[in-house]
């Protein structure tokens, strides 16, 4: 083989070889990222089993310990970010999409607990440790905050139907406002993505499921006269 293909034919091995090490390291990267995701997962879930009683205390704790792990999430983030550079993040994206996404629900989720409020994509961007827009570098992409926040409407029906089998039948009505507000707000975008515009049919099933949550409690006698924002209010 000639001299000149064979150096040529070696700096593309070298170039692969560089390849796969790159990834390799930002697999690694992720799956300490995907770790700390099930670890705040896990606690989080424990708010499908509390009573009523002394309720908001407990959830403000597992918010808590979750703010501590997304300390975890932070630093992750921030080796990922040295490793990839701003024109090759979207080469690599598909190895940190989905756990993004799942954090954002996270992180969605958190805040609602916290705040009863829908979170914004700067203060999630804030929370992984992460920019909020392209041009600053590694950011957090808007459909993988979009994504997050569609599981988060699946979660809080979960969470709807459990407060009522607790025996708290305020909190599937604020759930329900809620997330039809959430809904309304996703009415207003033109979704073209194939999977956003899927996940985005399912929260109109999460709509009429605590609807009907809502309406159970009503036939039988049980929802709240007054419902607690109406009361602050007052």
């Amino acid at each position: 083989m000639p001299e000149e293909i064979s150096s040529i034919f070696n700096s593309f091995q070298d170039y692969l070889n560089s390849e796969s090490e790159l990834r390799e390291e930002i697999r690694d990267i992720v799956k300490d990222i995907e770790k700390s995701a099930r670890d705040i997962l896990m606690i989080l879930q424990n708010i499908h089993n509390e009573n009523t009683i002394e309720e908001n205390i407990i959830v403000s704790q597992y918010c808590k310990k979750a703010r501590e792990l997304f300390g975890d999430v932070r630093q992750h983030y921030g080796k990922l970010a040295t490793v990839v550079t701003p024109d090759q993040y979207y080469r690599f994206h598909d190895q940190w999409r989905f756990v993004t996404q799942r954090l954002c629900f996270l992180a969605s989720l958190m805040i609602y607990l916290e705040m009863k409020i829908l979170v914004s994509k700067q203060t999630v961007a804030e929370i992984l440790g992460v920019q909020n827009s392209r041009e600053d570098g590694f950011h957090l992409d808007l459909e993988d905050f979009l994504m997050g926040l569609l599981q988060l409407s699946t979660e809080l029906c979960r969470f709807a139907v459990n407060s009522v089998t607790n025996g708290d039948y305020n909190r599937p009505i604020e759930i329900s406002r809620f997330v039809n507000e959430l809904n309304a707000g996703f009415r207003l975008l033109h979704l073209k993505n194939d999977m956003l515009r899927k996940r985005f049919d399912a929260l109109k099933y999460d709509v009429k499921k605590i609807e009907e949550v809502v309406y159970d409690l009503s036939i039988r006698g049980l929802k709240p006269s007054v419902a607690p924002a109406e009361q602050e209010a007052e």
